[in-house]
């Protein structure tokens, strides 16, 4: 009998398969970065109002302690994520552009036992276990940073029908995610088991990509020796199908609504990062104070996973991959699709940074922009169901309000409509300028 290949789920129209490249990283374990002689945690780390500064210059700090105050629900506390001075509080900007206050410690003293003795979370209620969480700082560690608390929160009346894990990582080079899943297993499914004590979800679903096979089967063996009521589906491998509403569609067949949330259809989904800190948080009593971050590329001598200590600069990182095989054109902050470009490297690592890529001048030098052709690539290629090049003449012109009303904050800004266009427009960058103007006109 012939062998019939099963038909793996993926998203509806739209969408992307660029070069993966993860070859750099995929094989190579996790390992802890060195403690940085200092660290610049920044206080906005997060969506949502930055922390309120709880520390001053001469300051003693703890490792765990907290430095910075949520000042209300839509933000997130922050901590030292190494025990000694507090040396300074320091204007700085992030890989994003946005300027932040930061706490600079200089690293002294000894390491506390936070994570190192297991905690006791089964017989807490799900506000207490919600509180926990709100308290250590948890926030979605695939990127947006949404304080996880928030997301959490349910409405009465809507309950949870799926509870989604996103362990997709579909931007290229990343494999931060794959090796979670693959090395801390058990923490996975242990956090997963927290987070069905606080949702009370129907059914809950691991979406995860063919190319990471080795991940595939360590989480179903897990699963089966727990007996744990989780299932485990195989998706295409395709982009941007980490992002949660094509994430839904492809394991649910629901759709979000434009301008809604996952909660609109009964859904909450997290990254798997995000699942694993939460229990390091509950089990561990440990804040989120550092995180797995693959530093790859090209011009880079030794890609690797680290885990590292938030607030750690990223030439640190990149100087323990033994530094630069080749002259390095443009050091991104997170994936090549969805990244940023750095010119500093004191820019720290922060709680939404998943990725440091280093690309070659070859890789990375200006590309000739020439006019539109019009032949609907974009259009085509776009997973939102809009018109990218309609948009960016709307921006060209400044009429603002015209590209809102054709679906302008629908745009999640993936970079699909840039790869494919022939033509080199700047699409991406057009709808990010847009939305800053369409907000400041109100």
């Amino acid at each position: 009998m012939a062998f019939v290949r099963q038909k793996l789920q993926t998203f509806g129209g739209g969408g992307i398969h660029p070069h993966e490249f993860k070859y750099f990283t995929n094989e190579v374990p996790i390992r802890n970065a060195p403690i940085p002689p200092e660290a610049v945690i920044p206080l906005q780390q997060h969506m949502g109002q930055p922390a309120q500064c709880l520390v001053e210059a001469g300051d003693t700090v703890r490792e765990g302690m907290l430095i910075g105050k949520a000042p209300g629900a839509f933000s997130a506390n922050v901590h030292a994520s190494v025990p000694g001075r507090v040396k300074e509080i320091r204007d700085i900007y992030l890989a994003t552009g946005m300027p932040s206050k930061a706490v600079v410690i200089d690293f002294e003293g000894e390491f506390e036992r936070a994570g190192e003795v297991r905690l006791r979370w089964q017989d807490k209620d799900s506000q207490e276990l919600l509180d926990l969480i709100r308290e250590q700082g948890i926030v979605g560690m695939g990127g947006a940073t949404f304080p996880t608390p928030i997301k959490f929160t349910t409405r009465e009346g809507s309950p949870v029908e799926f509870f989604v894990v996103n362990g997709v990582e579909c931007e290229p080079f990343l494999t931060a995610d794959h090796r979670l899943m693959l090395e801390k297993t058990e923490g996975v499914l242990e956090g997963i088991e927290i987070i069905r004590r606080i949702l009370s979800p129907r059914s809950v679903l691991i979406g995860v990509e063919e190319n990471k096979p080795d991940a595939i089967q360590a989480l179903r063996r897990e699963i089966a020796r727990r007996n744990a009521e989780i299932e485990v589906l195989v998706l295409k491998t395709r982009y941007p199908q980490g992002d949660e509403k094509q994430l839904l569609k492809a394991l649910t067949g629901r759709e979000v609504p434009s301008g809604g949330l996952p909660l609109d259809i009964g859904a909450v989904v997290s990254n798997v990062g995000t699942v694993y800190a939460i229990y390091e948080a509950v089990a561990l009593g440990k804040p989120l104070i550092e995180r797995i971050v693959t530093v790859t590329g090209p011009a880079l001598k030794n890609p690797a996973n680290f885990k590292v200590r938030i607030g750690t600069p990223i030439g640190n990182l990149l100087e323990e991959c033994g530094g630069f095989s080749d002259s390095p054109g443009k050091i991104v902050a997170g994936g090549p699709m969805m990244g940023f470009a750095v010119a500093d490297p004191g820019i720290p690592v922060v709680k939404g940074t998943s990725g440091i890529l280093a690309l070659s001048e070859r890789q990375s030098k200006p590309v000739l922009q020439t006019p539109c052709i019009g032949c609907g690539r974009c259009v085509a290629a776009c997973p939102f169901g809009l018109s990218p090049t309609t948009l960016y003449k709307w921006i060209e012109h400044r009429e603002y309000q015209e590209a809102m009303a054709a679906g302008l904050m629908d745009c999640k800004e993936c970079g699909c409509c840039g790869y494919v266009c022939p033509a080199r427009i700047p699409l991406v960058q057009g709808m990010k300028l847009g939305k800053i103007m369409a907000r400041k006109k109100g």
